[in-house]
């Protein structure tokens, strides 16, 4: 099967036509989802970085506090600690408890009285401090869950703790103050940037803070896993509520000399939520092109019409002449040089096959009669 001259021009004009056009539209939607992707990703962890700041200062402003009275706190003097404990718990509600352990673990000097005299040796905070400044991760209240008030919300709390030493640098004891984590949640939920969810994930992968349906259960995704590790990465993944986010992870909470209690911060965003401004553009352009391409394929086709139709009629009157019909002439083609010149081509050809038949047409010239 032959196509004809239109045919070839349309469909070779086309494929001309839109194959670069798809290829270039294909590379800009990829281009304009990678950029997007891309200041997204720096979008989120310069949020993530901001909040991490944010919790790390205020939590460093009650390490200071810690860390201040540790350094003068005097093991053999609880009296006086007791009185200093009394006046911070009254001053800042944020400690829920503060006191103080002499080198074997017995309570010294509590805030309000409370635990003074009982062993605390066994408790992190207090085997962590021997050592060193020490933060101790989220954990439920023990010992103080029946002397405190009660609340609606089972305690928990997050510790700091700090050796006491004497001038020369002897461990006397540990100072360990209790704050109230409620108080820390409800801070790191204040912080909101739109389209953007906050997660606080502990070092083995428990979600301290987050959306109701993750809160307190421990995440396997991608994500969670550079958080326990203390990796910062940016992924595309699946969460469990079976939406695609955009995770970033900002690891390592932690501001100055505060001890670490090894979080991490994971801010995501819904897939849909960034990409939807670039599929409107896509959706545009994909509008505009589709548009453009059907206005350029019609156009081409009045283009391959214009330019077959002088070469069609040429082709019947050539045809007419070869089957003997020399009495039509042939149409005068003007549009372009070459249908033009076939047109002169054919039209003396009609007048060279007519000649025969004008010699045997033409009539007898009669002789006058002789008068």
């Amino acid at each position: 099967m032959r196509f004809g001259l239109k045919t070839i021009i349309f469909l070779g004009g086309s494929l001309l036509m839109i194959a670069p056009a798809l290829v270039a539209g294909v590379h800009f939607t990829g281009e304009l989802q990678e950029r997007v992707e891309n200041s997204s990703t720096a979008r989120l962890r310069a949020v993530g970085e901001l909040a991490s700041e944010q919790i790390g200062r205020r939590m460093h402003q009650l390490w200071q506090g810690v860390d201040s009275m540790a350094r003068q706190a005097d093991i053999e003097d609880g009296a006086r600690m007791h009185r200093e404990f009394s006046f911070l718990g009254g001053l800042d509600s944020r400690y829920s408890w503060i006191g103080a352990a002499n080198i074997e673990g017995k309570v010294v000097a509590g805030l309000g009285g409370l635990l003074e005299g009982q062993d605390v040796s066994q408790r992190p905070w207090f085997r962590k401090g021997l050592k060193g400044p020490a933060a101790e991760d989220v954990h439920d209240a023990k010992l103080l869950e029946k002397l405190l008030p009660a609340t609606d919300k089972a305690r928990r709390f997050v510790d700091f703790s700090a050796p006491i030493r004497k001038p020369d640098g002897t461990v006397t004891g540990v100072l360990g103050a209790h704050f109230d984590w409620y108080w820390l949640k409800d801070n790191l939920e204040s912080i909101r940037f739109p389209g953007a969810q906050f997660i606080l994930m502990s070092r083995d992968r428990k979600v301290l803070s987050g959306p109701a349906d993750i809160q307190d259960t421990i995440l396997s995704v991608g994500s969670a896993i550079a958080a326990g590790q203390q990796t910062s990465v940016a992924l595309t993944e699946r969460w469990p509520d079976g939406k695609d986010y955009i995770s970033v992870v900002v690891p390592a909470v932690q501001y100055k000399d505060m001890p670490s209690f090894g979080w991490s911060i994971i801010v995501r965003a819904p897939t849909d939520t960034v990409f939807e401004n670039a599929k409107s553009i896509a959706r545009s352009f994909w509008l505009t092109l589709g548009a453009g391409a059907l206005a350029a394929l019609v156009l081409l086709y009045l283009f391959a019409d214009w330019i077959a139709t002088p070469l069609r009629r040429a082709l019947g009157s050539a045809e007419r002449l070869v089957n003997g019909d020399v009495g039509e002439p042939p149409h005068e083609e003007t549009r372009y040089a070459e249908a033009s010149r076939l047109s002169s081509v054919i039209v003396r050809l009609q007048s060279r096959e007519m000649r025969p038949y004008q010699k045997v047409s033409r009539p007898a010239r009669q002789e006058d009669p002789v008068a």
